[in-house]
């Protein structure tokens, strides 16, 4: 019944067109049409990887509108979340409606509904590919969990919030460290199509970087630490120095984790994953709203591994996310950003303060 009622609610948002789809895309999707569909890829029209623009491809072959064949894409990879939720859940409790219940929320929160079905954004793809590697990593199967890695960053920059968690992993030799070779190895495997297309490689393997330059501003919209700065001058000294911070802080946990020589247990390789997710976008500049995404996801499921402490988390994640999305679905900000920014430093802070105590917990200890 949930679950039909949340394919109901995605398909009623189907019609609405966001501001995004019809100035990204959209334009993406007619410049392939008209350009001979998977032979347009020889050419440099649009700032997402390639991934993304086979799939684009693929519908300009069949006999569905462009709109709807978008999100139809995206909810399906509602489904493959949802999925690898239930999995990782089902690892704490293997029997039961708890995984289950785990899946449903993720699939109905606000922020997963409306990216795909009512803003026709992608962000979903990656987050799937991202908590699969989570689940395959502490499955111990760790280069299934790096095809997966490679499988995310192919589609999005963003999952590299989870890469100090890969960091650690190898660190305390839970994935050999050749896998980090098949992190972009996985990325240029995907490159390949296009470039027997005729792109340029150049152009391909500065997808990234071309993004990462492309915004100038400390935030845009997002519920994070440059809420709380009103700068007018020095922007970019600014700017240099919350990617130095964030960089620090982020080694910081990392190499204090591998210090105390944490025994990596399941609840805890999520608790860290779900802490990377809050923290690099919270304190990292140029951060779109929707780069919680992850933080969104993995705040249930981090809620379902420590339920007596953790169970906030999730609720003030939600609110800040969803809200600081609010102007670009709706046309105005329902409340303060720098309100919401306060409920995102709360959910880190319950994060970072139960990670603490994990790591200094004995493994006898009930969780």
């Amino acid at each position: 019944m949930i679950v039909s009622l949340s394919l109901a609610v995605r398909l009623v948002l189907f019609p609405f067109e966001s501001l995004d789809y019809r100035a990204f895309v959209a334009q993406w999707y007619e410049f392939i049409s008209a350009n001979g569909g998977f032979s347009a890829l020889r050419y440099q029209f649009a700032d997402y990887n390639v991934p993304y623009l086979y799939l684009l491809a693929i519908l300009t072959y069949l006999p569905v509108p462009a709109l709807a064949g978008v999100k139809v894409i995206s909810v399906l990879f509602d489904v493959v979340l949802a999925l690898y939720v239930y999995k990782l859940v089902a690892l704490k409790y293997p029997r039961g409606w708890w995984p289950f219940i785990a899946a449903v929320t993720v699939s109905v929160l606000p922020t997963v509904v409306t990216n795909g079905a009512l803003w026709a954004q992608c962000d979903v793809i990656y987050a799937a590919f991202g908590l699969g590697g989570v689940y395959y990593a502490v499955r111990s199967r760790p280069w299934l969990a790096c095809v997966f890695l490679g499988l995310a960053l192919a589609f999005k920059l963003q999952v590299v919030f989870l890469f100090p968690l890969l960091l650690v992993l190898v660190l305390l030799r839970k994935v050999p460290w050749p896998g980090l070779l098949v992190v972009p190895g996985v990325v240029l495997l995907l490159d390949g199509p296009a470039l027997l297309a005729g792109a340029n490689p150049g152009q391909l393997l500065s997808v990234y970087t071309a993004q990462a330059g492309a915004y100038t501003e400390l935030t845009l919209n997002a519920p994070n630490a440059y809420q709380f700065l009103e700068v007018t001058k020095g922007a970019d000294l600014v700017r240099t120095a919350g990617v130095l911070f964030t960089g620090l802080l982020t080694l910081v946990v990392v190499f204090g984790v591998v210090a105390a020589r944490v025994r990596l247990t399941v609840p805890r390789v999520v608790l860290l994953a779900a802490l990377f997710a809050i923290l690099v976008p919270f304190f990292l500049p140029a951060m779109h709203e929707r780069y919680f995404y992850l933080a969104d996801v993995l705040s249930v499921v981090v809620a379902f591994y420590f339920p007596r402490r953790l169970w906030p988390v999730p609720l003030l994640v939600q609110f800040a996310s969803f809200l600081s999305c609010t102007p670009f679905l709706f046309g105005k900000a329902g409340v303060d950003l720098r309100w919401l920014a306060v409920a995102m430093l709360a959910a880190l802070v319950l994060v970072a303060r139960e990670t603490l105590l994990e790591i200094r917990r004995p493994l006898a200890a009930p969780v």
